[in-house]
């Protein structure tokens, strides 16, 4: 019954998007709904980043120069799957200067484009930063390049992120950017299994 809804959605969508399909012969509209069907189904990568469910507490530390000492804080986590485990939502609390901050992550696995995309914002700006990016089974991590508005010039700015599962209960967050020509660490987050 499940999977007879899922393909009348699917034929559904195809006919609102793809009008000319409808003078397609058959075998052309099999193999579009087979291609739809494996696009919309979560698959390994979006089991990986499901194991990440759970409350967490984190110990983020932050960088403002490269030769400084990091500011550090503790805080806490909730991750959580969304729309039948296609993406990954984590909330994020904590404080910065003395400051609370609160931060929302969004991540999903793209089948047809094979590569990750990720969301973050939070209340310590109004900007959005947004990265793509691959798994490195070697290495057991995410990789990812974006980027966000540097508020101090009003300039678009390249960073990359780093997202190791270093085991089932401890995860590190690493963020670098350029400074002066150069590649910094500005930021780790620790990730510790409640």
């Amino acid at each position: 019954m499940l999977r007879k809804m899922r393909i009348s959605c699917i034929l559904l969508l195809l006919l609102v998007v793809n009008k000319p399909m409808l003078s397609q012969d058959a075998e052309d509209q099999a193999t579009q709904i087979q291609i739809w069907t494996e696009y919309m189904t979560p698959g390994t990568m979006h089991e990986m980043i499901a194991k990440s469910v759970g409350d967490w507490k984190t110990i983020s530390r932050f960088w403002m120069d490269p030769a400084g000492e990091p500011m550090e804080s503790e805080g806490t986590g909730k991750t959580e799957m969304l729309l039948g485990g296609r993406y990954q939502k984590s909330t994020h609390n904590s404080t910065m200067m003395g400051m609370p901050t609160e931060g929302i992550f969004l991540m999903g696995f793209d089948n047809a484009t094979q590569e990750f995309t990720a969301v973050w914002i939070d209340n310590i700006g109004t900007g959005t930063a947004i990265a793509k990016g691959k798994y490195d089974e070697s290495t057991n991590s995410i990789s990812l390049n974006g980027t966000m508005v540097d508020p101090m010039t009003k300039q678009e700015i390249n960073f990359r992120e780093v997202y190791k599962f270093l085991d089932n209960d401890h995860h590190l967050l690493e963020m670098y950017v350029m400074f002066n020509g150069q590649e910094f660490k500005s930021m780790e987050i620790e990730f510790f299994r409640q």
